[in-house]
C-alpha cells in the first residue's frame, strides 16, 4: 500500500479524533464526520445509516444528501444497496449503482444524481452496527485502497458507537446496553430467575482505536504476539500426549499465531491510523462476520479458532484479563458464550441461572445445570455482546426467552410468574411427605435424578421416594485425568451415606455422542448420538467399566446395591455387561472383600429395538428405566438437539404412548413382574407424568424441583378415567391426547 495514501489515511483518523473530543452532541459529531471523509475520500457525499432497531435502517448523517432526509429515510435490512451490505456484512463498490440487483432509489435524499456507490460495513465483533456510504456523480471504481481506508473508518465508528460517542434523539441514535432486548433462545433446563448479569469473560473495552504513533503501536502488536506465541508453545507442551482434538486446537492457534497474512493484515490496520488493539479486533470483526456466514463446519471451527486467538492477543495488549475486580453479584446469573462442566462447578451454588450463545440441551452444561436446579437457556444469539456485568436480567428457562434490561411491565408479568410459581412451590410443601396416591387407588413412587453430591439435599426436602437415576460421568467430565478408583468408591459410599435408607440407582458411566471426556480421543463420527457411546464403550474398552464397579462394589461395603447400564439396544450387550458385573463382584470375594447384600442390576432402555427383546431378556433383567430422552429422538427420529424437528413430536403422541405401554405389559408378564421406571424429562411435566401413569408405570424419576407439582397432579387425578381417555383417543385415530387429557383433567378439578 502506498506510503502516501496511509498518511492520508492517518490524517482522516486523527481528525476524526479531534472532532470526537470536542464537547458537542451526538448529531453534531456525526455531521462533521461525514463532512471530514467526504472531503478527505473526495467525493461529493458521505452517508452514515444505523439501526434503529435489529430489521430498519435510518439515516443519521449526511454530507451531499438533502439534509430533510436525515432521520426520515428509514430501510429495512436486505432493502437497497444499503440493506445488501448491512444483510450481508460485505462491502458493496458499483461504479454505475442505479443498474445493481437489489437497487432502490429514494427520491427524498435527491441522489439521483450520483452514480458511483460503495456501502461498508459497520460491524464490532460480527454484530452490525449500521453502514457507511460514499457517493460520486462520477462514474467510478473506488480502489481496493480506498476501500480499505472506509473499512477501517468504520471500524473506529463502531468502537465510538460502543462507547455511546453518538448519543442522541431517536431510536437510531439511543445509547447502546441501555436498551430492553429480549432475546430467544433454547430451553435446556427449565426454572425462571432474576438476578445481574455476570460475564464469564468479560469484553475487552477499546478506548484508543486511534494511534498516535504507527511505529509504537507496531511495536506493541510484535511483542504482544511473541508473548501469545509463546502461551501457546506452552499449552502445546503441556498437552503433549494429551486428547487428539485439544492437540489439533492448539495446532490450530499456533498456526494463526504464526500466521504472516494475519499479521500482515494488521500491521496494515496499524499503517492506516488504528492502534494495536483496534487492528485486532478489526480483523477479529471481520472473522467473526465470516464465521456467521460459513456452512462449512471446519472452517466455522478455524474462525473460532482465530476468534479466540484475538480474545487472548487483545488481553495481553489492553492487560484487561477475565478477572477484573469486579464482585460477584447478589444473584448472578452466568451470561458466556459457551463453558464447560468444572467451570460452571467452580461457581459452586451461586449462581441462580444460566445463558449462553452456544450450548445444547444435552451438553456438559446442560447435565450441570440440571444438578444444580438453575434455569439454562442455550443459543441466546448475540447475548455476549449486549450483555454488561450487572445488567438486570430474567430468565425464563420454561420458554426460553430472556429478558435483558427489561422494562417495568415485563419485569412486572414476570414476577408475578416467579410469585405464583413460590406459592405453588409452598402448596407442594404441605404434601411432602403424602404419597403420591391418585384418586382411584393407585400409588405412583416419585424419585429424582441426580449426579453431584450436591443434589442429596435435595432428596429429603423435594420428598423424592429415592434416586432413580446418578449420573457417574459428571465425576469423569469435569476433570482433566480419569479419575482413580478410589476417589470414586470415596464418593459412591458418600452418596449412599447422603441418601440413608433410600435407593441409590448408579447408571454407569454414559458417556460418546454429546458427552466426550477431555482426556479421551474423540471418535470422527457422522451421527455421534447412534454412535460409539455408552454401554458400547464400556464393552469394547472394558477396563474402566471394570473399575468403575469395583469402585461401586467398594463404596457400597456389604450395603444393597443397585447399578443400571445405559444405552442397552440388544439382549446381548445386558448379558455382556452383567458377566463383567459377576466377575467383579467374584474378584471382590477372593481379595476378601465385602459384597453387597442384595445386588440389583437394570437396564437403561433408550432404544426401541429394547422394547421388542426376547422374553427372556425381561426376565433376566433385575429392573428396567426407560430413558426418556433418547428414546423419544430415537422413536420419532428427531434430533433432540435441532429445533427445527424436536419440537413437533409430542411426547403425548398416541404412537408412543401405545409403546409405552407394551413395555409396561412385557415387563409385567413375568413371574417376578419386573420393576419398570421412566426417567426423563417429560417425567417431571405434570401432564405427561399423569398420562405414563395411567399407561402403567408406577416408578417416575425428575429432577427433584418437578417432584412437588407432579405429586400435586398425580394426588387429583384418576388414572382409570385417563386411560379410558387415551384409549378413546386410540381408537378415533387422533394423533395426540393432550389437548383431551388437559381439558378431562381441568374438568374433574372444576367439578371438585
Amino acid at each position: 500500500m502506498p506510503r502516501k495514501f496511509e498518511s492520508e489515511s492517518r490524517k482522516l483518523l486523527l481528525r476524526l479524533r479531534e472532532a470526537m473530543a470536542e464537547d458537542s452532541a451526538g448529531q453534531a459529531r456525526l455531521d462533521e464526520i461525514t463532512r471530514l471523509i467526504a472531503s478527505s475520500m473526495g467525493t461529493e457525499v458521505c452517508s452514515i445509516y444505523l439501526f434503529r432497531d435489529e430489521d430498519t435502517l435510518e439515516l443519521c448523517a449526511t454530507e451531499g444528501l438533502n439534509p430533510e432526509s436525515v432521520h426520515q429515510t428509514r430501510l429495512r435490512i436486505g432493502e437497497g444497496l444499503v440493506g445488501r451490505v448491512a444483510k450481508k456484512g460485505r462491502v458493496v463498490n458499483s461504479a454505475d449503482a442505479p443498474s445493481e440487483r437489489g437497487f432502490r432509489f429514494m427520491p427524498e435524499t435527491g441522489e439521483e444524481i450520483y452514480s458511483s456507490f460503495c456501502g461498508v460495513p459497520i460491524q464490532r465483533l460480527g454484530e452490525n452496527l449500521g453502514v457507511l456510504v460514499v457517493q460520486s456523480k462520477e462514474a467510478r471504481d473506488y480502489s481496493s485502497d480506498e476501500v480499505y481506508a472506509l473499512e477501517v473508518v468504520a471500524m473506529v465508528l463502531a468502537e465510538m458507537t460502543e462507547l455511546g460517542a453518538f448519543v442522541g434523539e431517536g431510536a437510531a441514535l439511543s445509547p447502546l446496553h441501555q436498551q430492553s432486548v429480549l432475546i430467544k433462545g433454547g430451553t435446556a433446563q427449565e426454572g425462571a430467575a432474576e438476578g445481574q448479569v455476570w460475564l464469564h469473560e468479560p469484553r475487552v473495552v477499546i478506548s484508543n482505536p486511534i494511534a498516535d504513533d504507527p511505529d509504537v503501536e507496531l511495536k506493541r502488536l510484535e511483542t504482544a504476539i511473541d508473548e501469545l506465541r509463546v502461551g501457546v508453545d506452552r499449552m502445546l507442551d503441556g498437552a503433549a500426549g494429551g486428547d487428539k482434538e485439544q492437540l489439533q486446537v492448539l495446532e490450530a492457534y499456533r498456526m494463526f499465531a504464526n500466521s504472516k497474512g494475519w499479521m500482515r493484515r494488521m500491521e496494515q490496520d496499524i499503517g492506516q491510523g488504528l492502534s494495536a488493539e483496534a487492528a485486532v479486533e478489526k480483523e477479529q470483526s471481520i472473522a467473526r462476520a465470516r464465521m456467521s456466514q460459513a456452512t462449512d463446519a471446519y472452517l466455522r471451527d478455524r474462525l473460532h479458532d482465530l476468534d479466540d486467538l484475538s480474545n487472548r492477543l487483545l488481553r495481553i495488549l489492553t492487560g484487561q484479563g477475565k478477572d477484573t475486580g469486579a464482585e460477584l453479584p447478589a444473584n448472578p446469573i452466568l451470561v458466556a458464550r459457551n463453558i464447560g462442566p468444572a467451570e460452571l462447578l467452580e461457581y459452586d451454588r451461586k449462581l441462580k441461572g444460566v445463558v449462553l450463545e452456544e450450548g445444547s440441551v444435552g451438553s456438559h452444561a446442560a447435565i450441570v445445570a440440571r444438578a444444580l436446579a438453575i434455569p439454562l437457556i442455550v443459543h441466546a444469539d448475540r447475548i455476549t455482546n449486549e450483555a454488561l456485568n450487572g445488567d438486570a436480567i430474567m430468565v425464563d428457562g420454561d420458554e426460553g426467552l430472556v429478558h435483558l434490561r427489561p422494562d417495568d411491565t415485563v419485569a412486572t408479568a414476570f414476577r408475578d410468574k416467579m410469585a405464583m410459581r413460590h406459592n405453588a412451590q409452598k402448596r407442594y410443601e404441605s404434601i411432602r411427605d403424602l404419597p403420591a396416591e391418585t384418586l382411584d387407588g393407585k400409588t405412583v413412587q416419585l424419585h429424582m435424578n441426580a449426579g453431584l453430591m450436591a443434589d442429596l439435599p435435595s432428596l429429603a426436602g423435594s420428598g423424592a421416594e429415592g434416586v432413580g437415576l446418578f449420573r457417574t460421568e459428571l465425576q469423569f467430565l469435569i476433570r482433566n485425568q480419569m479419575p482413580r478408583r478410589e476417589e470414586l468408591a470415596g464418593l459412591y459410599a458418600r452418596v449412599m451415606d447422603s441418601a440413608k435408607d433410600k435407593r441409590v440407582v448408579f447408571r454407569t458411566l454414559d458417556i460418546g455422542s454429546d458427552k466426550v471426556l477431555p482426556y479421551m480421543a474423540p471418535q470422527d463420527e457422522p451421527n455421534p448420538a447412534l454412535g460409539w457411546r455408552a454401554i458400547r464403550v464400556g464393552l469394547d474398552k472394558p477396563g474402566v467399566l471394570r473399575m468403575q464397579l469395583q469402585a461401586l462394589l467398594r463404596a457400597a461395603a456389604g450395603r444393597p446395591l443397585t447399578v443400571m447400564f445405559p444405552f442397552i439396544a440388544q439382549f446381548e450387550e445386558f448379558r455382556a455387561a452383567k458377566a463383567e458385573m459377576d466377575k467383579a463382584v467374584e474378584r471382590e470375594k477372593i481379595l476378601g472383600h465385602p459384597v453387597p447384600e442384595e445386588l440389583k442390576v437394570g437396564a437403561m432402555l433408550e432404544t426401541p429395538s429394547l422394547g421388542f427383546a426376547p422374553q427372556k431378556f425381561f426376565e433376566e433383567v433385575d429392573f428396567i428405566s426407560i430413558g426418556g430422552n433418547d428414546l423419544k429422538q430415537f422413536f420419532f427420529a428427531a434430533d433432540r438437539e435441532n429445533e427445527r424437528v424436536r419440537r413437533r413430536y409430542d411426547t403425548l403422541n398416541v404412537s408412543f404412548l401405545t409403546f409405552i405401554e407394551g413395555i409396561v405389559n412385557r415387563c409385567r408378564s413375568t413371574e417376578e413382574q419386573t420393576p419398570l421406571s421412566f426417567c426423563g424429562e417429560d417425567a417431571g411435566r405434570p401432564l405427561e407424568a399423569v398420562c405414563l401413569a395411567a399407561m402403567g408405570l408406577r416408578i417416575l424419576s425428575m429432577r427433584p424441583a418437578s417432584i412437588g407439582p407432579v405429586k400435586s397432579i398425580l394426588r387429583r387425578a384418576n388414572l382409570d378415567e385417563v386411560r379410558q381417555i387415551i384409549v378413546e383417543a386410540r381408537e378415533r385415530g387422533d394423533q395426540s391426547v393432550r389437548d383431551a387429557v388437559r381439558e378431562h383433567l381441568k374438568t374433574s378439578n372444576d367439578r371438585a
